[in-house]
């Protein structure tokens, strides 16, 4: 498959948190367009979603909707109890996403640069094409969350560093390192950092942040898998520690240990800090 010039580039590293569920999940318009995309490999999902959106921005006309395409499906593969491997599905939802996405921005940004970034004719268009039938359960149900210039630390409570892990490079590049677990355990992971956190910080934004998390989490199945993907962002922290220090720095909240908290924060803000500030890099 042929490359799309910028296709390919980094910046502004975003990383995503996913949640894969059976094919049975789905409904049955929905495991007819997994299964025919069930195949394909996961490098060429991720090009063919860089390529799509590079022509979305490059258009002649100023519109960044998608427009009719078919939705992309990531495939991943996760060890069953029983030593076997079965395949889950996260559907992209981008129209959905983009929908959203706009609305956002139309909160921050107001006056003649959002119709300079999505003209109203634009947006206006994206909507009458989505199924107002479907758009409401799509909405509640989102399967991929995204960030940018950096991983929310509430994140790093889903994993531990002995889960599931692929790391993705090439000519000791790392493109992306993505970690699964099941939603079962990322769940239980969240409550006890929620718990301890609401007796030991209550007012730390980080419980805000898991108690919402949590509560997406519950909308999907409980055989349901996690996965976090890093993205761009791996070359610059990998091999990563984060999850371990959010981890000990809540355990130290709630044994009233503030030396190993500021030393776990510490820790996380030198590795992150610095990538955040690159938003604002000129």
């Amino acid at each position: 498959m042929a490359d799309v010039p910028g296709a390919g580039s980094s910046f502004p590293y975003v990383s995503y948190l996913r949640v894969y569920e059976p094919l049975d999940a789905f409904s049955d318009a929905q495991q007819l367009a997994i299964l025919e995309q069930r195949t394909r490999g996961r490098r060429v999902t991720e090009q063919l979603e860089r390529i799509d959106a590079v022509r979305r921005i490059t258009r002649a006309v100023s519109d960044p909707f998608p427009h009719h395409a078919q939705d992309l499906v990531r495939v991943l593969h996760f060890p069953r109890s029983n030593g076997t491997t079965a395949p889950y599905y996260c559907p992209n939802q981008l129209a959905v996403r983009t929908y959203l996405s706009a609305e956002s921005l139309e909160q921050t940004i107001r006056g003649p640069l959002m119709d300079v970034l999505l003209p109203e004719i634009a947006r206006e268009a994206h909507q009458a094409r989505l199924d107002p039938e479907t758009l409401t359960e799509s909405t509640a149900k989102l399967h991929t969350r995204s960030a940018t210039w950096g991983i929310p630390f509430a994140w790093f409570v889903l994993i531990h560093e002995d889960d599931l892990t692929e790391v993705v490079d090439d000519d000791g590049e790392v493109h992306t390192v993505r970690v699964s677990a099941t939603i079962s355990d990322c769940i239980d992971r969240a409550r006890r950092a929620v718990a301890g956190l609401a007796i030991a910080a209550p007012e730390l934004d980080l419980l805000e942040e898991l108690t919402e998390i949590t509560e997406w989490l519950q909308s999907f199945r409980r055989d349901a898998v996690v996965e976090l993907d890093y993205g761009p962002v791996a070359d610059l922290v990998f091999p990563d520690e984060s999850p371990m220090d959010v981890r000990m720095g809540i355990e130290c909240l709630a044994e009233a240990d503030m030396t190993g908290a500021a030393a776990a924060y510490r820790r996380l803000a030198s590795r992150w800090v610095p990538i955040r500030q690159l938003a604002r890099a000129s």
